[in-house]
């Protein structure tokens, strides 16, 4: 790959997956489909942004609550912890342009049908019901929990950058496999992707998430939680299968909702593994 090319790919990918600006040409979808095994090192990119908001966050609600208990006693480091993983979630799902979150939501309205012709109507609706609006509270209030129980990690910001850069790589990572095993249901987004993105370099997506999470977590603790982080981030495989299954029982086959709604699933489940190794080693 030609620098030029390299640096097209890097922001045709950058456009796909995330609201920042970029200029390109149409196609970008179709570039993001054909060098879909390179969405861990994007969702490492998005882990860095991530992580400075939170440490960012965590900084100024530290000086902020701290000043103010001069006027009222407060629980500043409670309140800190739930406010910095509570905006953190929200600034995911914001950087993301809510793209994968609306496949969230599209799931759990398909959820409170029984016929898959009913699940599909309800995923392509524009309305909200109330088994897609609990369904996707439940997951993001759970991957906000994840964030919250880190306790241990809070006094380490490269923890903590750690932990939410090894997320994100591994719902990429989600993405990816759910894609290489799974059969488009329609002609549309999904269906590019799962008819570009079926090649054998796909195992390089693989390489690339074990190498950032092996990295990060052998720098900011040792090489044990680094070869633990991987096997955590792996976790994200059979995550992706049982999405697999999920998807061809309720609408036949993957989607591009259900390519989103894993890679929101998939967070949520790698920061609950993450925090609960933190609170069991």
């Amino acid at each position: 790959m030609t620098p030029v090319k390299a640096i097209k790919t890097f922001r045709d990918l950058l456009a796909f997956l995330t609201i920042i600006p970029m200029r390109g040409k149409e196609d970008f979808v179709f570039t993001a489909a054909e060098n879909m095994y390179l969405f861990p090192l994007i969702g490492g990119f998005i882990g860095i942004l991530a992580g400075a908001y939170f440490i960012s966050s965590n900084f100024i609600l530290q000086f902020l609550l701290g000043a103010n208990n001069n006027f009222i006693t407060l629980p500043v480091d409670l309140l800190t912890r739930f406010a910095s993983a509570a905006m953190t979630v929200a600034f995911l799902l914001v950087i993301t342009g809510l793209q994968h979150f609306d496949g969230l939501i599209d799931l759990g309205n398909a959820l409170g049908h029984r016929s898959e012709h009913d699940r599909k109507i309800a995923a392509h609706a524009w309305t909200v019901n109330y088994s897609g609006a609990i369904f996707a509270i439940i997951t993001e209030f759970t991957a906000f929990l994840g964030l919250f129980l880190l306790s241990p990690a809070f006094t380490n910001p490269l923890i903590m950058f750690a932990v939410i850069i090894s997320a994100e790589v591994a719902a990429k990572l989600a993405m990816v496999t759910l894609v290489w095993i799974g059969k488009s249901t329609h002609k549309g987004l999904g269906s590019i992707f799962l008819k570009k993105a079926k090649k054998k370099l796909n195992t390089a997506a693989y390489v690339i998430s074990a190498i950032i999470a092996f990295t990060l977590f052998s720098l900011s603790v040792n090489p044990f939680y680094g070869l633990l982080s991987v096997g955590l981030v792996f976790a994200s495989i059979p995550i992706a299968c049982v999405m697999e299954k999920v998807s061809e029982k309720v609408f036949g086959g993957v989607s591009g909702d259900i390519i989103g709604a894993t890679n929101e699933i998939s967070r949520t489940i790698i920061l609950v593994l993450l925090a609960g190794a933190f609170m069991i080693i």
